[in-house]
């Protein structure tokens, strides 16, 4: 009786590991998505949706171009920030404009 039990455990496990194994991936298909395209569609002023509607892929493989876009941009600048220079053009940093007291 023991021996029948085993054998009918071991057929059941294998059925399961075959049947997992056949089975298609849960998840989405790794495609590649080619962000230079989706910064072009989203530079010519389409939506975050239509673009990923167009390109067949979905809103968040959108954002993550822009996002990867946005660092790669950074990076090339060296990370200076437009705000940088206008400290130094701001009125209260021009030497001409000095306050008088009397």
């Amino acid at each position: 009786m023991r021996k029948i039990a085993l054998v009918a455990t071991n057929l059941a496990l294998a059925a399961v590991v075959t049947l997992a194994l056949a089975l298609p991936n849960a998840h989405a298909a790794k495609k590649k998505v080619d962000c230079d395209q989706v910064m072009s569609e989203l530079n010519a002023g389409k939506k975050a949706k239509e673009v990923a509607k167009d390109l067949s892929i979905s809103t968040s493989s959108v954002y993550r171009c822009k996002k990867k876009a946005g660092a790669a941009a950074k990076t090339s600048t060296g990370g200076a920030s437009a705000t940088s220079g206008a400290a130094a053009a701001s009125p209260a940093a021009s030497p001409g404009m000095t306050s008088k007291t009397h």
